[in-house]
């Protein structure tokens, strides 16, 4: 029974209407004053270090500077210089093909290692050991030890095959000796992750396909590689974005070149836009034109970016429960 108000009169409690769930007031307030305070160092160095430096470089390609005279407005003409320069066209050229050779061999490399060291075999935790070795170690180091290993006259690599090559300075293989140095020194990184994201993989799956009669290759392309996506996406994001603004091993073994000269200008065959870009700004020093270069490069890694994520945003699964 319920009185006049709707309320019962026996003791038996009262249904409550289903209803949005009250939280009290300032509690959530208070939750999100402590994860901005988590997130403070770190919005913090963003800011200084990413978001900040990204501007100025934007304000500079709109400048005229030597690093040593004033600076001066020098509107859209640092633009329009560069990109009707065929030698900067020449550089992203280069790196586009540098990209295309060092990306998806390291990234099959690194994925063939990675089934390897997952299956257990014995010594695979030194073998870890040794692929990360390269990656961690200062890149501008490792292009002085390869650069005396390509040497033409005393170098190890010629005295083993026993013939003179000269590695860096020739036009046909400068650019491949210089991207397996950076296949080499990278592919440890890209191991590490295929390493985590194959262990991530319910063995139940795999189980399941061995069952109903999958060999290891079927088992490893209709299962694994697909529930990879995740960390395939990842790897090659990170792995274009490297290729693209690598420099310290470039400039260790080659320098940009070999140099050819021709009617557009002077084109190094390993004169990679990063390269350029330190040129510009540190050999000819013009800040805006090298600003300018900058501002292309990050937008061409942005569009690529872009175009992996829309790729990849219907073909991943990331709930493997």
């Amino acid at each position: 029974m319920a009185d006049s108000r709707g309320r019962m009169r026996s003791g038996a409690p009262a249904r409550r209407r289903p209803g949005r769930v009250r939280i009290p007031r300032g509690r959530g307030g208070r939750q999100d004053l402590a994860a901005y305070a988590l997130l403070a160092p770190s919005l913090f160095g963003v800011a200084v270090f990413l978001i900040f430096p990204a501007l100025v470089v934007l304000w500079l390609s709109f400048q005229s500077w030597d690093l040593i005279s004033p600076i001066e407005p020098a509107g859209l003409s640092n633009y329009a210089e560069v990109l009707g320069d065929p030698t900067f066209y020449d550089s992203v050229l280069v790196t586009l093909f540098f990209v295309v050779i060092v990306v998806p061999v390291q990234t099959v490399l690194g994925l063939v290692a990675a089934s390897m060291l997952t299956k257990g075999l014995p010594g695979s935790a030194v073998l870890r050991t040794i692929y990360v070795l390269p990656w961690v170690a200062a890149p501008l180091a490792l292009g002085v030890v390869w650069s005396w290993i390509f040497a033409p006259t005393d170098g190890l690599l010629n005295a083993l095959i026993g013939h003179r090559v000269e590695w860096l300075t020739d036009p046909a293989f400068a650019l491949p000796s210089v991207a397996a140095v950076v296949v080499w020194s990278h592919v440890g990184y890209v191991t590490l992750f295929f390493m985590a994201g194959l262990q991530g993989i319910p063995q139940h799956l795999t189980e399941a396909a061995e069952l109903d009669g999958a060999g290891p290759v079927a088992t490893f392309w209709r299962v694994k590689l697909p529930l990879l996506r995740p960390t395939m996406f990842f790897v090659l994001v990170t792995s274009v974005i490297a290729a693209f603004q690598l420099f310290d091993q470039i400039y260790a073994l080659t320098g940009g070149g070999p140099f050819d000269v021709t009617d557009a200008g002077t084109v190094g065959r390993t004169d990679v836009v990063a390269m350029r870009i330190y040129a510009e700004a540190f050999q000819t020093f013009d800040i805006g034109r090298a600003a300018v270069m900058a501002v292309v490069l990050l937008v061409l890694l942005v569009v690529i970016t872009i175009a992996q994520q829309l790729y990849f945003r219907r073909r991943t699964t990331y709930d493997l429960s």
